[in-house]
């Protein structure tokens, strides 16, 4: 691989064809220009909060972080300090999505305006908890977003089931178990409930297969979804979903 000096000194091509010279940034889409942002920011950023605030916990994954303060005065500081620090970098923070968050629940009942973030597909909010002992109660947690919902729903109508009536209930399994499964690996950590509700469309999706696929189901989704119910009964491995806790059971399995 060329030295990162040479990667840095690369021409910009124009769309008709002529070189102009660069004198900053890395080649979009270059393979070393997202190293080169996180090594970037790591000096420009986490080595500097480590020196000027050691004791205020963050998080970062390339340019997105989330910085724990004990009180909104010191997250206006940190805030302020660290829209300085990156204007000296070159850098400034996005002016809609910084934002100052109350972590809101059982113990911080306090009226805000902003009470939720979304990081790294997840949103953060207060919902509704049961502790050890059976008792509910309100805590700030983490769920798999509306945005991730919204491009996983994407994905999945990219797979346009009703175009696949030459496949098997097995062949679809294996098609799609390998995405779905991702999906609950990294979103099911958390408040997995959020992502089940969710995941449970695919059985509508499954439904309106098999009404495209079977004469006798034809315009008769209620009985396939009693037919897929049985052999999701019969084999609940099947698909990934399934294995999850999202059985087509019933009839309310949500949206489509």
């Amino acid at each position: 691989m060329p030295p990162a000096t040479r990667r840095l000194k690369a021409p910009l091509q124009k769309q008709d064809g002529t070189l102009a010279a660069r004198e900053r940034g890395t080649p979009q889409g270059s393979a070393i220009s997202p190293l080169l942002a996180n090594l970037f920011m790591h000096y420009a950023f986490d080595a500097w909060m480590a020196r000027k605030f050691p004791a205020v916990r963050f998080e970062r994954y390339c340019d997105d972080a989330v910085v724990h303060c004990a009180s909104e005065k010191q997250a206006r500081q940190v805030r302020d300090a660290i829209a300085e620090r990156l204007a000296q970098a070159g850098l400034e923070l996005h002016p809609q999505k910084t934002k100052i968050v109350y972590c809101k629940d059982a113990g911080r009942r306090d009226d805000h305006e902003v009470t939720s973030f979304t990081f790294l597909g997840y949103e953060f909010r207060p919902r509704l908890a049961k502790s050890k002992y059976g008792k509910h109660f309100v805590s700030f947690l983490p769920a798999v977003s509306a945005e991730a919902m919204k491009a996983m729903g994407a994905e999945i109508r990219s797979w346009h089931w009703a175009k696949r009536s030459d496949k098997s209930l097995g062949d679809l399994a294996l098609m799609f178990n390998s995405v779905v499964q991702g999906w609950i690996n990294y979103y099911g950590r958390f408040c997995k409930s959020e992502l089940l509700c969710f995941l449970r469309r695919l059985n509508r999706h499954l439904v309106r297969w098999a009404c495209r696929k079977y004469k006798r189901l034809k315009r008769r989704e209620r009985r396939a979804m009693a037919w897929l119910a049985e052999i999701a009964q019969r084999s609940p491995r099947l698909f990934a979903h399934w294995r999850l806790g999202a059985h087509p059971d019933g009839w309310a399995m949500g949206a489509g």
